[in-house]
């Protein structure tokens, strides 16, 4: 491998102030030029669609965002790639004193944002940031880049989660996931939507997940022969043998196990589990369960896997598989039938300091990219305990047990929303002066949020197909603003 030598590794990555896109650079510094800089903002961060037609959406990556945020800094490796960066003209694309003031920038923005695991629906903010014009602008990409990937997952995860009701999940896509970075935030954000486990060490490591596994073909494939395999593996691993029984032929797979589980039963085990990884999966799985009961091992779980997702899961459980644990990896973590979040991050009010507030709106042909103006809040109106409908409206709007809003799915069309009691206002301080408000929640709170608002959506909402719409409504103080343009 003698072509190594003298090649140049890519630096690591330290500072992450960088990851972000060119343009929010240069426009710091057209802001810092124009001596707008310091110009007071309001940015929002919120979707334009569900994804995968589902009736709801999964806040989730705000403990990451609020760790990116207190880390934000640009070291001196930054600044010195900064400045040699050239126009097309070959010119230098930042001077030096604009470098110096990113070399001595001190974040002081504050974040509000819709705690992780609430249920969300389009257009309503799920992060509202507030600070220095120049400082607001240079989060928008990494912001986006890690509230929209885990929100996307969570989402996803949840609906397998609806999909496979009470059965374990476990969560295993590491080698098709989109990368190393990619591969750890989609364990962590399938484990907030709702899977009980994962593959990946890492993230277990980072973020406390449990991890599971069983083996590989190429396990089986090493021994002259599967009982062999079989025998070796319930030796290496007596007290948690789960056998891949697919490999050659899987009824003659499941046989092979259980005389393995007699063995491992003799020595004061148990066969923990049997996969299957290929084949018709309900057929087998009655089949291999028969086996299994005849032969009894009744306990031994029937672990599926391959190729699966919220809709594969509802049907094969429709039609009577009998499966204990679903494993869920390609389609899960690269988010397969949609692989990205419609969101967006867009300024709504802007001042200079000391001045009035202007409320800037994105005017477009098309209504879903139509921005609202004003600070926002996100108020939920709760009756017998079911969510009964949202509104969106400026902060510091009154709002009793009920409201009249404009629907943001129909425009035109008008909403009463009320509830039983005072409605919950969404978005909470998370972030001020740019360190956080409190210590991040655990994730174990977080799963446990999940679970308690999709019970608290309406049933229709959580179909996987095919679902209610949730109402969701602008209030008279945001038409107000947009009245007022």
């Amino acid at each position: 491998m003698g072509g190594g030598r003298g090649r140049r590794r890519p630096a690591p990555l330290g500072s992450l102030a960088l990851l972000t896109d060119l343009y929010e650079l240069t426009m710091a510094q057209g802001f810092w030029r124009a001596g707008r800089a310091a110009d007071e903002a309001v940015f929002h961060l919120t979707f334009r669609s569900h994804p995968f037609g589902s009736g709801f959406t999964v806040a989730c990556g705000l403990a990451p965002a609020v760790e990116y945020v207190e880390d934000f800094r640009f070291s001196d490796d930054d600044v010195r790639h900064l400045a040699r960066l050239c126009d097309p003209h070959g010119g230098r694309l930042f001077d030096d004193a604009f470098l110096q003031a990113l070399r001595d920038l001190v974040l002081e923005v504050d974040i509000d944002a819709v705690p992780e695991g609430t249920v969300v629906f389009p257009h309503e903010p799920l992060l509202r940031v507030r600070g220095p014009l120049l400082q607001c602008q240079l989060l928008e990409t990494s912001l986006l880049t890690i509230v929209n990937f885990q929100t996307l997952i969570a989402t996803k995860a949840a609906r397998v989660r609806l999909a496979a009701g009470d059965d374990p999940i476990l969560e295993l896509g590491l080698r098709r996931a989109h990368g190393v970075d990619g591969g750890v935030a989609a364990s962590r954000a399938a484990y907030v939507g709702g899977c009980t486990a994962t593959s990946n060490v890492l993230a277990g490591r980072r973020y406390g997940i449990p991890v599971r596994g069983t083996h590989a073909h190429s396990w089986v494939m090493a021994f002259e022969s599967e009982l062999e395999a079989f025998e070796a593996w319930a030796t290496a691993m007596p007290g948690s043998a789960v056998l891949l029984v697919d490999t050659y032929d899987s009824v003659g797979g499941v046989r092979r196990a259980i005389e393995v589980g007699h063995q491992l039963r003799a020595a004061g085990f148990e066969l923990a589990g049997v996969r299957l990884d290929s084949g018709d999966l309900v057929a087998l799985s009655r089949r291999v369960r028969r086996l299994l009961d005849d032969a009894g091992f009744a306990q031994t779980e029937i672990v599926a896997s391959g190729d699966l997702d919220e809709h594969r899961i509802a049907a094969s459980k429709r039609a009577g598989a009998q499966v204990n644990v679903w494993g869920v990896g390609t389609r899960l973590v690269t988010a397969y039938d949609e692989p990205a979040l419609t969101g967006v991050y867009k300024l709504s009010a802007i001042r200079a300091r000391g001045k009035a507030w202007r409320y800037p709106e994105k005017r477009s042909e098309q209504s879903e990219k139509r921005t609202m103006p004003g600070i926002l809040q996100v108020l939920r109106y709760t009756r017998d305990g079911t969510f009964a409908g949202d509104a969106i409206v400026t902060e510091g709007e009154k709002a009793g047990k009920s409201i009249e809003v404009m629907s943001v799915g129909s425009p035109g069309r008008r909403l009463a929303v009320a509830g039983d009691g005072k409605p919950v206002r969404l978005l909470v301080p998370v972030v001020q002066g740019g360190r956080a408000a409190g210590p991040a929640e655990s994730l174990t709170t977080v799963r446990g949020r999940v679970t308690a608002q999709i019970a608290a959506l309406p049933e229709g909402c959580r179909h996987l197909r095919q679902p209610a719409s949730y109402p969701v409504g602008v209030s008279p103080g945001v038409r107000a603003l947009r009245s007022a343009r």
